[in-house]
């Protein structure tokens, strides 16, 4: 080394400047340099390549990295997991960055207090096991609004709302029975929603519309008699419906084709018409509705004349005026029941 300014000591100084510390939970940013069946080689500018396994790519299982978009030139942050003894590289992971990361979306989700889809992926005697965000949850039986069996869930992706998140106890706790209380009292009488036929049965069609599941009558398919429903609808037709009625208490929904037919019949001729018009047939409804509700309100009020109060064609109260009679409303005006 005699004449040579650089010191052996500058030279294990400068190696230390491009080596990383292998401290375990160390975040490292990385370019992916080569794939295969296994994993992914990662360059990190340390002494020797690091490797991220298939296993640890991402937080969901995939048989191979590319699945995921991870591809030779990727620039990603990853966090090490562990060391490599054969050759001291060092075990890089995706997927303990995206377990944290979906932690705390679940706790944000449950903050806001919103509804998510999770997909039964097991069960056992007290409930299932649903995947939301990545992650695995249990939802017992009691949380569970219909009386089905784990079997019978499998696979199938059920509204949930979050009843516990603790990342520390790795408890995720959630409710389909919170879910589905939110999402019935959305629906409005008169309201339109979309749904899929689930099952048919000699006295009417099974609607699933968001998780709820509605009764489409036999009686309410069309104004024109249906003597068989399967000429008219198939389990997995999508379709139109209208909320007739909505027993919260019981969990009961009545639905109805009949009311957005445009002409009687049209829901056996053509039923793509009737959901083209369905919007604006369940307006009409609910117009009429409350036409018939304020009259049969002004009607009432006939009874009290010492109110000195009267409703408006609008079903507005107000101080009596000539717009309605004293001798009270003639109902014949009011669209039978039938029309309603």
């Amino acid at each position: 080394m005699e004449g040579v300014s650089f010191t052996v000591e500058d030279f294990h100084s400068s190696i230390e400047k491009y080596d990383y510390e292998s401290e375990m939970g160390a975040k490292v940013k990385g370019t992916v340099f080569y794939t295969d069946a296994n994993g992914a080689l990662v360059d990190i500018t340390a002494k020797s390549s690091a490797y991220l396994p298939v296993q640890e790519a991402c937080i969901y299982r995939i048989k191979h990295v590319q699945e995921v978009g991870i591809l030779p030139g990727l620039q990603e942050e990853f966090v090490i997991i562990g060391e490599n003894n054969v050759d001291d590289s060092l075990i890089l992971s995706l997927r303990s960055i995206q377990y944290d990361l979906a932690w705390e979306r679940c706790r944000q989700l449950q903050a806001e207090d919103v509804i998510v889809k999770g997909k039964v992926v097991g069960g056992n005697k007290g409930g299932v096991v649903a995947v939301v965000e990545g992650l695995r949850g249990f939802v017992p039986f009691s949380q569970i609004s219909t009386k089905s069996a784990a079997e019978e869930l499998l696979d199938k992706e059920l509204p949930l709302k979050f009843v516990e998140v603790d990342e520390e106890q790795s408890r995720l706790v959630l409710s389909n029975r919170k879910a589905m209380a939110d999402s019935q009292a959305q629906l409005g009488i008169g309201s339109v929603v979309v749904g899929s036929v689930q099952s048919l049965k000699p006295y009417g069609a099974f609607i699933d519309i968001g998780g709820i599941n509605g009764l489409l009558h036999v009686s309410q398919i069309s104004h024109d008699r249906v003597s068989d429903i399967a000429t008219v609808l198939q389990p997995g037709d999508t379709l139109k419906v209208m909320i007739l009625s909505h027993d919260r208490e019981r969990g009961r929904v009545s639905l109805s084709t009949k009311k957005l037919e445009p002409t009687p019949g049209d829901m056996i001729r053509n039923p793509k018409l009737v959901f083209e018009k369905a919007d604006e047939m369940a307006q009409t409804f609910r117009q009429r509705i409350a036409q018939a509700e304020a009259m049969a309100r002004a009607d009432m009020l006939r009874f009290q004349p010492e109110s000195g109060l009267t409703l408006s064609s609008e079903g507005i109260l107000g101080p009596l005026t000539p717009e309605l009679p004293v001798d009270g409303v003639d109902l014949n005006e009011v669209p039978p029941a039938e029309e309603l």
